[in-house]
């Protein structure tokens, strides 16, 4: 059985989590109020937090998270305008937390995913597909496997370089929902 810390108690943390333990995951919770005194006990570390809050997040576990599997959310937005991403072009949110965390196997992952669709398992009818993108292999096979377990698919959508058009993806997707196009519920679906 995979364990996992999950940072972050909001809708994404708790639907990531809601998913990972109807598979049989071991799951635990780290609230915003005691990141940096609450251990990481989780083989798998995931960062279910606005990009802004990953600096401290790392600066405060940067021992524990040596050698974990990081998992990163968040899609990089400039939140006051909606209208551009706060990563240098041609990086990612994902990119920039592995050279922080050299030491660590970072993924993306269910950053072009919403709540709503990760706890109902549907997106328009459709099974909801958490993207999953790495440079390591074992450790997109075991996420993969933790999420199917848990009810939606996972598809290996390549190297950290994808990082960068997973967040592209989420970003529209964002600004879609903001702008009343589609619904929080809605989102992009993966058919076969």
């Amino acid at each position: 059985m995979t364990s996992f810390t999950i940072i972050g108690t909001g809708n994404m943390g708790s639907a990531i989590g809601g998913v990972l333990a109807a598979g049989g995951s071991d799951v635990t919770h780290i609230a915003h109020a005691n990141v940096g005194t609450a251990p990481l006990t989780g083989d798998i570390v995931i960062l279910a937090v606005p990009y802004a809050a990953v600096d401290d997040i790392v600066t405060a576990y940067a021992e524990q998270l040596q050698g974990k599997i990081v998992v990163d959310i968040t899609n990089p937005l400039n939140f006051e305008t909606f209208d551009s991403l706060v990563v240098p072009v041609g990086s990612s949110a994902t990119a920039e937390i592995q050279t922080k965390l050299a030491g660590s196997t970072v993924l993306k992952a269910f950053n072009t995913t919403f709540a709503a669709t990760l706890a109902s398992a549907q997106v328009g009818g459709l099974k909801t597909t958490v993207l999953i993108a790495g440079d390591n292999t074992d450790a997109k096979n075991t996420l993969a496997a933790a999420v199917t377990a848990g009810g939606v698919a996972a598809i290996d959508a390549g190297s950290l370089a994808r990082a960068h058009e997973l967040e592209a993806l989420g970003f529209l997707q964002l600004t879609l929902a903001v702008g009343e196009k589609i619904t929080w519920a809605g989102g992009f679906a993966v058919a076969n």
